[in-house]
């Protein structure tokens, strides 16, 4: 018995290493002659190619991939023409699944037509019924928010949802619950995912309004650190920016306007860029006449730890907070800025 359970421990790390198999078995029609296959994985924020495909005479690939993790497999199918379209790929462990997908070359669509044994690709098929939907008939581009919505909210426990989820990234706080939704769902499933991770991340970085505002503490033009928490007793509008972003420097001269009526009642600004050139952000404070003195930037573009910390994935943004130090609202500009100040501070 001793020796058995010897052999048994000796073998238990290569047990669990064992690589799982899945596989993906495309029919493609509507290629020219000599059209292939191009498979792309992700690498940082790109695809990269990593093998070309050529379909035999019934238009028929064949792709397997091995996990050792037990995530699933993720990658893009493309075509050897310029601006090919991309489809999305996500094969869970074990997973053997059939796909019909179709080339429409007057719209440059890859449209996937069937799907046999996978609930992830299947709700991946609907996307792109949507998607074709919308570049046959542009019409209803206005409708699309609304249908990709419905889609992942049915089906928020599969796994494709937090990928599908981040067609909303630019609009996050809109979508915030839809995100929270989602997180929810996958979390306890698949906490190793990229995917839910991000989703993960990005639900526990929202600052909810009531909640305290973290502090920001970071340099300064003059390279000295400035911290939000020495404006407690103010209302601050923290501002997050950048010098090459077109909406935030249509917005500023509203924000000039604001802080020159309400500065002597007791509103401040605190302006977190999120340029990586110092002197691009230094002009751009001169030209825009910020004159306010509490402008901050770590110089790390989108990897600023202020906006990290803020959850910020698109700007401008705003975090207005009251003289407590505690989040009023999110994301206010415009009209709907100036609304707020006026009830805060009177006409």
């Amino acid at each position: 018995m001793r020796r058995l359970l010897t052999i048994l421990l000796a073998l238990l790390p290569l047990t669990e290493a064992v690589a799982q198999k899945c596989s993906l078995n495309c029919t493609l029609t509507g290629l020219d002659d000599g059209v292939g296959v191009v498979v792309c994985e992700p690498h940082g924020n790109r695809l990269a190619p990593v093998d070309t495909l050529t379909p035999d005479g019934k238009g028929r690939i064949k792709i397997e991939r091995y996990s050792n993790d037990g995530d699933a497999q993720f990658f893009a199918l493309a075509l050897t023409r310029p601006q090919s379209p991309i489809l999305h790929v996500m094969l869970l462990p074990k997973e053997k699944v059939n796909m019909d997908i179709a080339y429409n070359p007057a719209h440059n669509i890859l449209q996937i037509t069937k799907v046999k044994g996978s609930v992830n690709m299947e709700m991946y098929r609907r996307y792109t019924d949507i998607m074709a939907e919308v570049t046959t008939n542009p019409e209803l581009q206005a409708a699309m928010p609304d249908a990709m919505e419905a889609l992942i909210r049915g089906n928020s426990k599969e796994l494709m949802s937090a990928f599908l989820v981040t067609y909303f990234e630019a609009a996050f706080d809109e979508y915030y619950d839809l995100y929270k939704t989602v997180r929810d769902s996958t979390i306890t499933r698949y906490a190793n995912n990229d995917f839910v991770k991000h989703v993960d991340q990005k639900v526990r970085s929202v600052i909810a309004v009531g909640s305290e505002a973290p502090d920001i503490v970071m340099a300064g033009r003059d390279g000295k650190e400035l911290r939000l928490s020495d404006l407690r007793g103010k209302v601050v509008l923290i501002d997050f920016w950048a010098s090459w972003c077109r909406p935030c420097r249509a917005e500023n001269p509203n924000v000039v306007r604001l802080y020159n009526r309400y500065h002597d009642k007791g509103f401040e600004i605190f302006s977190v860029s999120l340029d990586n050139n110092r002197d691009a952000w230094l002009r751009a404070i001169e030209a825009d006449g910020l004159v306010w003195s509490n402008h901050v930037s770590d110089l790390r573009g989108w990897s600023s730890a202020a906006g990290r910390l803020y959850g910020i994935s698109s700007i401008p943004a705003t975090v207005l907070v009251d003289r407590e130090g505690r989040v009023l609202a999110r994301n206010l500009r415009g009209q709907q800025l100036e609304q707020k100040l006026k009830e805060i501070f009177g006409q």
